[in-house]
């Protein structure tokens, strides 16, 4: 089921999600909580381009579910973030605001993959 995952939107918005959650943490000194968000940010692009790379629609399939909880992840994380004054309430929206908008792409994503015959 190969699809070339660099040249989908939905990974490049994972990508630059990912990036932006690194730089918005870049100084934070609680390591734990800090790794824990970045993992789960990398999570997202990673599993959309493993499930991209999977040779049946049903992997594929699975592994951008797993995306797609892992934005769900992210988001309850950067709710924290804001409310422990780790991150601005205006980053908390924009990066919240962007893994919404990528959970809803892997939907449509996925809902394709699977109306296709």
């Amino acid at each position: 089921m190969y699809q070339s995952y660099e040249k989908l939107e939905v990974w490049q918005k994972a990508v630059a999600l990912s990036a932006r959650i690194y730089e918005l943490l870049r100084d934070c000194r609680d390591y734990g909580f800090k790794d824990q968000v970045c993992r789960a940010s990398v999570s997202i692009a990673s599993n959309i381009a493993e499930g991209m790379e999977r040779e049946s629609k049903k992997e594929t399939v699975h592994f951008l579910h797993i995306a797609k909880g892992s934005c769900a992840e992210v988001r309850t994380q950067v709710l924290i973030a804001s409310k422990i004054n780790y991150i601005s309430a205006d980053d908390f929206e924009v990066v919240k605001n962007e893994a919404e908008s990528i959970s809803r792409m892997l939907h449509g994503l996925v809902k394709a993959l699977c109306d296709k015959s």
